[in-house]
């Protein structure tokens, strides 16, 4: 019986991981056109219990791309100006990733409820 409670705990902890990491994505996603941004990323990881702990926030090192735009506000006198770092592609796909390990946590977490009923109706009985 405690397994099934613990398979519970350790898939909404998934679920509440994979939550994060789509909010920092949609963070990301919504700061592509902001200059100066540098890319957040984000890491899960394995606790003592086996459930997942969220990593910490790390800001993506690489250069920031410089961009030509001399009437930009914040264009320098040579009219350039960095960028963000941010590539939709990659969080496009970090975005699908993280909504289908939900998903199989969903799945995970219902199919545990399911046996958890049926276990109850047959005590009840």
């Amino acid at each position: 019986m405690s397994d099934l409670f613990q398979s519970l705990g350790l898939s909404a902890s998934g679920m509440d991981g994979q939550a994060r990491r789509l909010r920092h994505v949609a963070e990301n996603m919504a700061n592509v056109d902001t200059p100066g941004y540098h890319r957040k990323t984000f890491s899960l990881r394995e606790g003592a219990d086996g459930r997942v702990e969220p990593g910490p926030v790390r800001l993506d090192g690489r250069e920031l791309p410089l961009i030509y735009d001399p009437g930009h506000p914040m264009a320098d006198a040579s009219g350039n100006y960095r960028g963000s770092n941010v590539d939709l592609v990659i969080e496009l796909a970090d975005a699908r990733e993280a909504q289908r390990s939900y998903d199989a946590n969903l799945r995970l977490f219902d199919q545990a409820r399911q046996m958890t009923q049926s276990l109850f109706d047959l005590i009840r009985r």
